[in-house]
């Protein structure tokens, strides 16, 4: 006891160094980024978290997970590796926990996460969206799903303690980037932490076969900042309690940090295009033939009709601006290439050129300042503007970016360009 207690000490003073080192000393600032990455000391890092899960499940062998949940294949507790990537466990003695800003399971994944709770297993997923799948199949709603975040510059949360059912309050200074329930099936779950208003943000679900699954909606109290803020490690062991003790292994998922709806491994599942097997319109045998008669109609006229009588009188196009070409080329290349990370640093770099030369403001995504004056000088929202910034900043954190990720990047920008 007193080995996990001095091993629990100097994890608490490593991420307090980095915490500290994250703020700087001079004109260096807090460093903002929301990681949530296990192996970050930055402020909104979980270091900590995933440092003292052995102090939680004290006989536990906690392994990396970056499977998708439908992969797994059986072997026993004896081929036990650091790197889940090839194992699967007993379920009865299995934890599942997932800390991300996002987690959205296809229906496969939906499926395989439920059957494993089925089986016995514990989930555990913290994360600021969830996807409607999951959601719909636990009869849950929560307040925001698509872009809006809580940017609040605070988080309050509230947990019943297991033994004795009390509420326990914490909060911190910091990011709130929470979110809450608007509807919870009474009937098949129990709600047990609220956020400051009173309203459900952490839900549990027993299942016959024994095993729990657990949403939570605040996931930056996992974080550094907030369970190093005066007494808020009491937080974590109260939320992490109502998880078995006695696990034989705790399985600490990063797959969903990458993957959304099915990730990179769409190939191995069954068809889903516009008339591919696993769709819906393909389990449609009526529609889905006269969808066919359909194209090949359109097609037969197309190739009729797409021959002119005479020949096309050449349009002389005006000179076009030839830099405004280019720029939509380059980005048409980048954007083909599927590079999407690239091409959303690119983004950023233009959007702080573009307000430098038309504003004369000096660009800095990280400074509170730099908002205020660009709101001033543009009339445009604050609070968009602030929106924005966390957005941009989100995505160069981000390893990868997906499509709808640059799209609802490119959205923002297009309505400051035109509204500021």
């Amino acid at each position: 006891m007193k080995l996990i207690i001095r091993y629990r000490f100097l994890i608490g003073l490593v991420v307090l160094a980095g915490l500290i080192a994250g703020c700087g000393s001079g004109r260096k600032s807090l460093n903002k980024r929301v990681t949530l990455w296990r192996s970050d000391k930055i402020p909104y890092g979980t270091y900590y978290a995933y440092e003292n899960l052995q102090s939680i499940f004290p006989g536990a062998s906690v392994v990396i997970n970056k499977r998708s949940p439908d992969r797994y294949k059986s072997y026993s507790l004896k081929n036990l590796t650091d790197d889940a990537d090839s194992v699967t466990y007993d379920d009865e003695k299995t934890t599942n926990i997932i800390v991300s800003t996002q987690v959205i399971p296809d229906d496969d994944e939906v499926a395989a996460i439920l059957g494993m709770v089925a089986r016995g297993q514990h989930v555990f997923i913290s994360s600021l969206r969830i996807g409607e799948t999951l959601l719909d199949s636990l009869h849950l709603k929560t307040a925001f799903y698509t872009s809006a975040y809580n940017t609040d510059d605070s988080l309050t949360v509230s947990v019943n303690n297991p033994e004795t059912n009390d509420s326990l309050a914490f909060s911190y200074p910091g990011f709130a980037l929470d979110n809450y329930f608007v509807s919870v099936d009474s009937s098949i779950a129990a709600v047990l932490g609220k956020d400051q208003y009173g309203r459900p943000n952490f839900v549990q679900f027993n299942y016959e076969g024994g095993g729990s699954l657990f949403i939570h909606l605040a996931p930056v109290a996992f974080s550094n900042f907030f369970l190093l803020h005066k007494n808020n490690k009491a937080y974590y062991d109260n939320v992490l309690s109502y998880l078995p003790k006695n696990s034989e292994v705790v399985r600490w998922d990063e797959y969903f940090r990458y993957h959304t709806s099915g990730g990179d491994h769409g190939s191995e599942k069954e068809g889903k295009g516009l008339f591919g097997a696993g769709s819906w319109l393909g389990k449609q045998p009526g529609l889905s033939k006269a969808m066919w008669l359909l194209l090949l109609l359109m097609a037969f006229i197309y190739a009729f009709e797409s021959k002119r009588k005479q020949r096309i009188i050449p349009v002389i196009q005006p000179l076009k601006n030839a830099s405004v070409d280019f720029v939509k080329t380059i980005g048409r290349l980048y954007f083909q290439r599927r590079d999407n990370k690239n091409l959303a640093q690119k983004m950023t770099v233009h959007f702080q050129d573009h307000v430098r030369s038309k504003y004369g403001i000096r660009a800095s995504l990280n400074d509170p300042e730099f908002e205020k004056r660009l709101a001033w000088k543009t009339g445009y929202d604050s609070n968009a503007i602030k929106d924005l910034l966390y957005y941009m900043n989100m995505l160069q954190d981000e390893p990868e970016v997906s499509e709808e990720g640059l799209l609802e990047l490119n959205r923002k920008l297009e309505h400051f360009y035109k509204y500021a």
